[in-house]
C-alpha cells in the first residue's frame, strides 16, 4: 500500500493510493488503515512529505564505497546523528541553497524507513515489526560546514535539507533494491541496498536502544558511493525500485 501526506482543497490529510484514486485514511497515518471514500485522482492531490517525524535519525557512513570517497575506514559499528524535522520537504518541493553560510551543498540518496509505532530497546528480531514502511530521502549536505565544524549539526540540518517522498511503501522487501540519483538527467549515484553495512533491522534496533522511537519517525539508512555538487537551478531526483522517485529543485534564497 502506498500512503502518502496531501493537500486537497484547502485540507492537508493522511490518504492511500488505490488503482490511482487517493483515499482519505480515516484513522490518521497507522498500519493497516481504515480507508475512506476516494478523495480525488493522485494527479489533482499536492503531495506533501508523507509523514512529520518527531525526529530524523540518519546513518553516516553506511555504504563503504560512500566512507572510502571521503577517506574514511568503513564504521565498526553505525554513526548516528540527527536532522530537525524542519528540515523536511516533500515531492516538488523547493531546496534552499543556504548561500550566505555555505559554497559547497551536495546530494545524497538514501532510503528512509518510517517508523508505525512506538519502538523502545527492541530486538533485531523484530525490529521490522516496528517499521510502517519505506520512501525516498535526500540527506542534503552542506559539505563545507561539515569539514570546518568537525561535526555534523549545522551542515545536515538547514530549512528544506531533507526532502521526503513521495509516499511511504509498506509491502516491499528492501534487501536488494536499486538507489539512483539523477541531478539534471545525469546520473550520480547508483547502488543496491544490499551494499548497506547495517541493514535497516539492526538500525532500528540500535537506534531504540538509545531513544524512543515514536510514529512517524524517519531512520535514514546512509547514502552510496557519488555524493557530488548541488547548484541553483539543479533538479534532483531521487528513485528507489519498488517505491519511486522523488524529485526537488534546488533554489536560491529569496
Amino acid at each position: 500500500m502506498k500512503l502518502v501526506r496531501y493537500q486537497w482543497q484547502q485540507q492537508l490529510e493522511y490518504g492511500a493510493v488505490v488503482d490511482g484514486f487517493v483515499h482519505r485514511l480515516e484513522a490518521g497515518l497507522r498500519p493497516s488503515p481504515p480507508l475512506g471514500p476516494p478523495v480525488a485522482t493522485l494527479d489533482r492531490v499536492q503531495l506533501l512529505a508523507p509523514c512529520e517525524p518527531s525526529k530524523i535519525i540518519a546513518v553516516g557512513l553506511n555504504y563503504a564505497a560512500h566512507a572510502s570517497e571521503h577517506g574514511f575506514q568503513a564504521p565498526e559499528e553505525p554513526i548516528f546523528f540527527l536532522k530537525p524535522p524542519s528540515a523536511v520537504i516533500g515531492p516538488g518541493a523547493a531546496i534552499v541553497y543556504p548561500e550566505h553560510l555555505s559554497e559547497h551543498v551536495e546530494h545524497e540518496s538514501e532510503l528512509a524507513a518510517v517508523i508505525g509505532r512506538r519502538a523502545s530497546r527492541v530486538s533485531p528480531a523484530e525490529a521490522l515489526d516496528y517499521v510502517l514502511g519505506f520512501t525516498c530521502a535526500n540527506d542534503v549536505t552542506a559539505r563545507d560546514l561539515q569539514r570546518r565544524d568537525g561535526q555534523w549539526t549545522r551542515s545536515k540540518s538547514f530549512d528544506t535539507f531533507c526532502p521526503l517522498g513521495p509516499w511511504i511503501e509498506t509491502d516491499l522487501d528492501i534487501t536488494d533494491l536499486q538507489i539512483t540519483c539523477h541531478v539534471n538527467g545525469e546520473l550520480r549515484q547508483s547502488s543496491r541496498t544490499s551494499h548497506m553495512l547495517f541493514g535497516v533491522a539492526e538500525l532500528v534496533a540500535r537506534a531504540s536502544a538509545v531513544m524512543t522511537l515514536q510514529p512517524g519517525d524517519v531512520i535514514l539508512t546512509g547514502t552510496p558511493d557519488g555524493v557530488n555538487s548541488l547548484c541553483v537551478g539543479d533538479r534532483v531526483v531521487v528513485e528507489i525500485e519498488g517505491i519511486g522517485r522523488l524529485e526537488n529543485k534546488v533554489v536560491g534564497r529569496s
